[in-house]
């Protein structure tokens, strides 16, 4: 086994946090073949040293995985001095020394990740991994298209923009709305900030997915084991860069139409005497809607009338020529007005 710092030999043994394990070895408690140790950072192999502590030897816990639908009122802490319930307090049957991954507030709901791999849990929680959550949120008020487009680029908060968001609009009524967001970072009750900030206090937040792990089937108070299939997903989550992970949720073509062509010859090449990109040419003689009988005249050729030829350079019959260079390019012809 690879050499491990003993702060986390101690934590993974369920002794306690990672930072109270440092006050451990700083206090002269932990020996390492019979050697006192107080220096931080120390490391050592459980499997071929003995570790103690206070004399006892230290053995790591095997690693466990839960996940839980944690109710409203329960807060994500392992140390409660108000005696409030917590989320290890759901899950009596594990005997472990669990923490979760991520924080959700007391008033939220929802997919909470219950571990000791603590390096598996630093690589879900850390920002720079952009791990997908995603969440329901029911908000008063009718949720407008401006408001979908902010949430999609970013709002900015007090510790500034948010990232860009995926955003879908499931209800929406003159009182209040439902939306479906996912997110790649884990700033404190971002979500409800980021809703507030376009003046629609949220109602409820329900975390539903922590990339493609759900909480299908499993009732508010709930936990189970996390199935070995679930486990080496989430160990490959981090290292999946967004975009791939973004292609297995929606699904080939990504949600997109098939290509508009357009009428055009049968075997799909360009009409006969069209230039590619060239609108094509007006008939002669036609009249705008609502110009009536008023006469142009084209730019450099001294002739009148709405049909100038070949001679009145590219505008063929669509007015004069722009002073400042030719028309802008996409822009679609007017259709001629019937006789």
């Amino acid at each position: 086994m690879a050499l491990e710092r003993l702060q986390k030999i101690l934590a993974r043994a369920g002794i306690g946090s990672r930072r109270a394990c440092e006050d451990l070895v700083a206090d002269g408690r932990v020996t390492v073949d019979g050697r006192t140790v107080t220096e931080l950072g120390t490391k050592a192999d459980p499997e071929r040293q003995d570790v103690r502590l206070d004399g006892r030897p230290v053995r790591p816990e095997p690693f466990e995985y839960w996940i839980l639908n944690k109710p409203k009122g329960v807060v994500c802490t392992n140390v409660d001095p108000a005696g409030r319930t917590r989320p290890v307090d759901l899950i009596p049957e594990s005997g472990r020394r669990l923490f979760p991954v991520g924080r959700l507030d007391a008033d939220s709901k929802g997919l909470l990740l219950m571990t000791n791999d603590g390096d598996l849990a630093n690589r879900l929680m850390h920002p720079r991994y952009e791990v997908p959550k995603t969440y329901l949120a029911q908000v008063s008020g009718p949720v407008t298209r401006e408001d979908v487009r902010r949430l999609i680029q970013g709002v900015y908060l007090a510790e500034g923009k948010t990232q860009r968001a995926k955003v879908a609009v499931l209800k929406r009524s003159r009182s209040r709305s439902t939306l479906e967001i996912t997110i790649r970072e884990g700033r404190n009750r971002q979500i409800r900030r980021m809703l507030a900030r376009l003046r629609h206090p949220v109602r409820e937040v329900v975390r539903t997915r922590l990339g493609r792990i759900s909480l299908r089937g499993l009732g508010p108070g709930k936990a189970r084991r996390l199935t070995a299939d679930e486990i080496e997903y989430l160990k490959r989550l981090p290292d999946a860069p967004p975009a791939e992970e973004e292609r297995a949720e929606a699904g080939p073509g990504r949600g997109r139409g098939p290509r508009r062509t357009g009428a055009g010859p049968p075997d799909g090449g360009r009409p006969p005497g069209r230039a590619r990109g060239r609108p094509p040419a007006r008939k002669t003689g036609s009249k705008r809607p609502g110009k009536g009988d008023r006469k142009h005249d084209s730019v450099g050729t001294g002739k009148t009338g709405g049909d100038h030829g070949r001679g009145a350079g590219r505008g063929r019959g669509r007015g004069p020529r722009r002073r400042d260079g030719p028309p802008p390019r996409g822009r679609r012809p007017r259709r001629d007005s019937p006789e």
